[in-house]
């Protein structure tokens, strides 16, 4: 079983950088993917970002390329999400979300934190 607790999200204006955090528990964070998902109102849950166990590979959705970057510490059980860049289409709940150990099926989910980016 693996429990996810976000924090970090808030009320920013366009323009402004936010960082995510997840605290993962458990012994098997390094064997996992980490992802980070957003869900607006009246929208699909969509994938932002996610990271492999070892931290090489790194896969982002094409509307947040070069704005944001996901990056975890092994050590701290920590997979972080750096916002750069804030639009107002960024606003949504972002959630934090662990894999299988086996596959790259997501399946454990956080409680979400609120992100909203005023114009």
């Amino acid at each position: 079983q693996v429990q996810l607790v976000e924090s970090g999200g808030g009320l920013v204006q366009a323009g402004d950088s936010l960082r995510l955090s997840c605290a993962a528990s458990g012994r098997t964070f390094s064997s996992r993917f980490m992802g980070w998902f957003r869900q607006a109102p009246g929208k699909d849950r969509e994938l932002v970002g996610e990271v492999s166990g070892s931290g090489v590979y790194r896969n982002y959705a094409d509307s947040v390329k070069g704005r944001f970057a996901i990056s975890r510490d092994n050590a701290e059980n920590t997979v972080y999400l750096q916002m750069n860049s804030l639009k107002p289409e960024d606003t949504a709940v972002y959630y934090c979300a662990a894999s299988t150990v086996e596959t790259r099926t997501y399946q454990y989910w956080g409680q979400g934190t609120q992100v909203t980016v005023s114009s």
